[in-house]
């Protein structure tokens, strides 16, 4: 695999923790700029729906620059955002710049996307999402849980400057390790590619939209319940509040194996992975539902969850990016975006569950969600998850 992905991962492990590590500071900042915890927690969703609305709209706007140039370009963005988050007296500011930084968070992703299947072989899209995605899931392991106890010791100010800080290094890595040779058409050369209503008009394939669609209910499933499992460790398994890390922790390691094992299995066998995971995440989502109430099931069954949920969520993404291969720079967009709209929603629908019965409510709505995209995956599998042609190495 080429080094220039190790690169990207890095930008998406330093964007991937900011993304979630709001989850532990929600408190400190509400007190540091003066509103309610539930105030606060608008930073979230501010976030989330900047990258919905970002990735299409970043996308279309840089389509034709090189991608070198909108990689870094939104790259230096973001860490400014947070330069300036970290120096917030108000919350209006500090949501200001969680809006500014979303946006350029998802015009990153969905230019890195595009980037890193053109790195590599045309069948080989699922191992080079599966790199880029790690950066997201170490974020998960290691990021979250760092900036944490960074903040619980120096503030919460000073994760946004780590994150900051992170973006150096990455920057580095791409200003010096890009070194894209463009097709014709694509970012960078204004000749005879596709155009831009050439590329959003690919949304009405069905491929496309079916895999958009299932990709966001899976991700959408995932969010709900690894949001608030918290309560779940602390109320229905009662556990100390210590074990909520932990839990996070096991998530976190059990998705950077799904990821992994994904990369190796989504592009030859699609279908034979969807076929058999999807179905075992919907009886997982079920059974830590059902299980919740003992901690070592429940942890053990987090940790398959995390495997479970990433192998197919990473490979819907996957088959996206296959879909939207006539879309070459808006592609990357319509994958951040299934898996964005699935981070929005999941979170919201998941709330109303909490609200409206008990702890295990999100979990129990990660559950409807995730046969709901197993009622829409049976009868488009075909055309979701087509054999992928082998290419045969050049002599």
């Amino acid at each position: 695999m080429p080094f220039a992905l190790y690169l990207l991962a890095l930008a998406v492990f330093a964007m991937g923790t900011s993304e979630f590590m709001l989850a532990g500071l929600v408190p400190d900042i509400a007190a540091s700029v003066g509103v309610s915890i539930g105030t606060a927690g608008l930073l979230t969703s501010a976030f989330a729906v900047g990258m919905v609305l970002g990735a299409p709209a970043m996308a279309a706007i840089t389509r034709r620059w090189p991608a070198r140039t909108t990689l870094l370009g939104c790259l230096i963005i973001f860490a400014a955002c947070h330069v300036v988050a970290a120096t917030a007296e108000t919350f209006s500011v500090l949501f200001a710049t969680r809006v500014v930084a979303a946006v350029a968070n998802a015009g990153f992703l969905a230019v890195a996307l595009s980037t890193a299947t053109r790195l590599v072989a045309p069948n080989l899209k699922g191992r080079a999402l599966a790199i880029l995605l790690s950066g997201t899931t170490i974020a998960m392991i290691a990021g979250v849980p760092a900036g944490a106890l960074l903040g619980a010791a120096l503030g919460w100010r000073a994760t946004f400057w780590a994150v900051a800080l992170l973006c150096i290094p990455a920057a580095l890595g791409i200003l010096t390790g890009i070194r894209l040779q463009q097709p014709r058409g694509t970012r960078g050369e204004a000749g005879d590619g596709p155009s831009l209503a050439f590329e959003v008009a690919q949304l009405r394939k069905p491929s496309l939209f079916a895999a958009m669609l299932l990709a966001a209910l899976v991700n959408g499933g995932t969010f709900a319940a690894f949001t608030f499992l918290a309560p779940v460790v602390t109320e229905t398994a009662g556990l100390g509040r210590v074990w909520i890390p932990v839990t996070l922790v096991l998530f976190g390691i059990g998705s950077f194996v799904g990821v992994s094992a994904a990369g190796r299995l989504s592009d030859q066998h699609p279908r034979g992975l969807l076929e058999v995971a999807t179905p075992l995440l919907l009886v997982g989502w079920t059974l830590l539902a059902v299980l919740a109430g003992y901690p070592v099931a429940l942890l053990v069954m987090v940790l398959l969850l995390g495997v479970l949920a990433f192998a197919v969520g990473s490979t819907l993404i996957a088959r996206v990016l296959y879909a939207a291969s006539a879309a070459p720079t808006m592609g990357g967009s319509y994958a951040t975006a299934a898996l964005n709209i699935g981070a929005a929603a999941g979170p919201a629908i998941g709330a109303i569950a909490l609200e409206n019965s008990s702890n295990l409510g999100a979990v129990w709505a990660a559950s409807a969600l995730t046969a709901l995209a197993l009622t829409v995956m049976l009868p488009t599998l075909r055309v979701v998850a087509p054999r992928v042609p082998k290419v045969e190495a050049a002599t």
